[in-house]
């Protein structure tokens, strides 16, 4: 088994983190979040020569799933992820998109939802699932113990915290995903999220002004 690396695709207005996951040895992974720009995430995958084996979306907000649809029909693969509770944000990207004057968006339409507790997976990397709401209700965490690692989508960032005023959101679901869900795997888990830079549990615990 080869290491687990990533990258970044900077996609959108909002400059959402679409993240490539792949295996440093077979250079098969999958795209996270590929909220637009499908063709500079095509032209990433084609430049370093890597096998993208399905699309895992952590939420149902536009600028980490507008480009899905495109992407999957582009890629041949299937679309994973969030949980359910996101279906209505998935159905009315189109609407989302309109009021952002944003081209190209369709509405996202998964070939499975996840749940708490299930896994997914490329080749030897396994992911937990963590159903994280409070950004938004379907919103989920892919989690590889192995690895130390988490994609952590809008739910934490670098020195921030999701936000909570847009339709499903709920601040105190969130707080609770966080504190709950996340911090307790580790001080020592390094992370990657929908938007700026990432880091690790330990630091936010002890710096992020929403936690301390």
């Amino acid at each position: 088994m080869g290491q687990l690396n990533a990258g970044i695709v900077p996609v959108t207005l909002f400059q959402q983190n679409c993240a490539i996951l792949f295996d440093a040895e077979t250079k098969r992974g999958v795209v996270v979040d590929p909220g637009g720009d499908v063709e500079r995430i095509l032209a990433a995958l084609k430049d370093n020569g890597i096998t993208a084996e399905a699309i895992w979306i952590t939420h149902g907000h536009i600028d980490h799933a507008g480009g899905a649809m495109e992407l999957k029909e582009a890629l041949g693969v299937d679309i994973v992820g969030p949980h359910e509770a996101d279906k209505f944000l998935l159905d009315n990207l189109e609407t989302q998109a309109s009021r952002y004057g944003m081209a190209g968006v369709r509405n996202c339409v998964p070939d499975r939802f996840l749940s708490e507790g299930e896994t997914v997976s490329f080749g030897d990397h396994v992911f937990e699932v963590l159903h994280c709401p409070g950004h938004a209700p379907g919103h989920v965490v892919f989690y590889n113990r192995a690895a130390g690692f988490a994609h952590v989508g809008d739910v934490l960032f670098h020195g921030s915290v999701g936000r909570t005023d847009l339709p499903g959101g709920d601040h105190a679901a969130l707080m609770a995903s966080i504190k709950e869900k996340l911090l307790p795997l580790g001080d020592d888990i390094g992370f990657l999220c929908g938007h700026g830079p990432g880091g690790r549990f330990g630091e936010e615990r002890r710096g992020n002004p929403f936690l301390v």
